[in-house]
């Protein structure tokens, strides 16, 4: 079977941070477990990656992430115990966490040295192929979702995306920050971007959001680059290297990004799913609405 035109098949998702703005809360269990309202972080971002076509999720961990592959395998007495009690809601709740089809691959990261390298050990599992990066800190919200809506713009333009939102101007040094020509009113031809500058060297205000369609020419740019910002070796300029080779687009997604890698952005993405959540929404903004704020 060949694949079909512009399909994404496989996705890295770098996991193995050590989660420190979370402490004491991560001391023992990854960032990426910390459930917003009824789930993990990290299952928001595979099932936003399966709903776009990917298949393959290449997990890149560290120490102390093994409760991520446990979120993701079977666990047969839960299931034995859930059939017995008659609760086939849960069961199928607990069964849909990795769908049949889908394929989970754990590649350890044996020192932090940057997402540039994260994405790097992906590699000979990736292979020739595009491929998507998918940050689960980035809980990204959207209809349809937004790494659906990057495929659909890879399957028209076959060149790398990075998925971009506009910041205010202090808020550049978190980001990886892209300039370059519209071509339409939600698709940029890429021409600079820089890692996180400071507000009077950022090249514009739209940054990159934690999702990426990559050609596999990155992992070139990404293994012959210096160490750039931090000492790590960055996404950002493996990027950069790509422009001089290869079309890069931008694209200003549709829908909304909670950055969960701060306390503000967790807490609000809590507070907003909780509020869309079919049970749990009525009841929860009754409670908001009667408590003194």
């Amino acid at each position: 079977m060949t694949k079909s035109a512009g399909a994404i098949t496989k996705a890295i998702f770098p996991v193995a941070g050590l989660g420190t703005r979370f402490l004491p809360a991560t001391k023992a269990q990854p960032k990426e477990m910390m459930p917003v309202v009824d789930k993990p972080l990290i299952q928001y971002a595979v099932e936003e990656a399966y709903a776009a076509g990917v298949r393959e999720m290449i997990f890149v961990t560290g120490r102390h992430k093994r409760p991520i592959e446990d979120h993701f395998d079977m666990t047969f007495e839960l299931e034995v115990a859930l059939e017995q009690a008659g609760k086939q809601e849960l069961l199928d709740v607990v069964r849909s966490v990795k769908p049949n089809d889908m394929e989970c691959i754990y590649v350890r990261q044996a020192q932090a040295l940057g997402l540039g390298h994260a994405v790097l050990c992906g590699q000979r599992l990736i292979g020739n192929e595009p491929f998507a990066v998918l940050l689960a800190d980035d809980l990204m919200v959207g209809q349809p979702p937004v790494l659906k809506q990057m495929v659909d713009q890879f399957a028209e333009w076959r060149a790398s995306i990075l998925a971009v939102q506009e910041v205010p101007a202090e808020q550049t040094r978190r980001y990886g920050i892209v300039a370059g020509t519209a071509v339409n009113d939600r698709m940029l031809d890429v021409s600079r971007i820089v890692e996180k500058p400071a507000p009077e060297d950022a090249p514009s205000r739209l940054a990159v959001a934690g999702r990426y369609i990559l050609t596999p020419g990155v992992f070139h740019e990404i293994a012959n680059q210096p160490r750039g910002v931090g000492g790590e070796i960055q996404l950002t300029d493996g990027i950069a290297g790509l422009l001089r080779r290869e079309k890069v687009f931008a694209y200003r997604y549709e829908g909304k990004r909670y950055d969960c890698g701060s306390k503000e952005g967790f807490l609000e993405a809590n507070v907003e799913l909780a509020l869309a959540h079919p049970h749990l929404g009525a009841g929860f903004r009754d409670y908001l609405r009667s408590i003194d704020i």
